[in-house]
């Protein structure tokens, strides 16, 4: 699971890692459902570009933004077969959300505390996900994109299993190999599921608490740029 996280807003790293151009830079701000951020998707050319979308999918009979706070992660074994989801996966709108950091809670203290995940060498997450447009009925938006991460179980995983409440099921989100890109956002439908398998590289993590007034509603938070921390903890 994933309800939180730092994407990459900055021209130069989204096409050096993902070889996607974008006309402008954003600032270094954390992520929450149904906030803006930018994903990578297959235009109807077949060139990948980038988008601004909500964090949280958004199917065609929602009837307001704030339905996306259910629907930012998605199930692999369930995309395919829940309503919120399951058009996207049959229509082949899979996209690419490009990450610094994901954030999950860790309870080895005895209460919850966010924790920060990242790549060593400040080399950014490429996280499999589903997208859609959404028509909005009460014009707060016209049209607009909307996303979700994909995620598998984590059970047994070395970083990932630390998180989450010990007697929930552990899951981590699907993080794509630079190579399979391209695949990814092309194959076909009855190809895709081959993806979905955690993701057995290098990890860093370590404690980065909200700071202490930051208000728990909004949709985006400033956070610092990512870092090499000054204790990390290597799986």
């Amino acid at each position: 699971m994933c309800a939180n996280y730092v994407p990459v807003s900055r021209r130069e790293r989204l096409l050096t890692f993902f070889g996607v151009e974008r006309e402008r830079d954003d600032p270094q701000v954390d992520a929450w459902p149904v906030g803006m951020a930018p994903f990578i998707r297959m235009a109807e050319d077949g060139t990948k570009v980038a988008e601004d979308g909500l964090f949280g999918l958004l199917p065609h009979f929602a009837t307001e933004v704030s339905y996306g706070r259910r629907t930012y992660n998605a199930r692999s074994e369930t995309v395919d077969k829940l309503p919120s989801f399951k058009e996207a996966w049959s229509k082949g709108w899979r996209c690419i959300i490009p990450a610094e950091i994901i954030y999950e809670p860790n309870y080895e203290s005895g209460k919850a505390e966010r924790w920060a995940i990242y790549q060593e060498g400040n080399v950014p997450f490429g996280i499999a996900g589903v997208y859609r447009k959404w028509r909005d009925p009460n014009a707060q938006y016209k049209e607009v994109f909307s996303f979700a991460m994909l995620t598998v179980n984590a059970d047994g995983h070395p970083v990932m299993q630390r998180f989450h409440k010990p007697e929930d099921e552990k899951r981590m989100v699907v993080v794509l190999h630079p190579n399979d890109y391209a695949e990814w956002l092309s194959c076909p439908v009855d190809e895709a599921k081959r993806f979905f398998k955690r993701w057995e590289g290098p990890m860093l993590c370590e404690p980065l608490p909200l700071p202490p007034r930051a208000p728990k509603a909004s949709s985006v938070r400033t956070v610092r740029p990512p870092r090499p921390p000054e204790n990390p903890q290597l799986f």
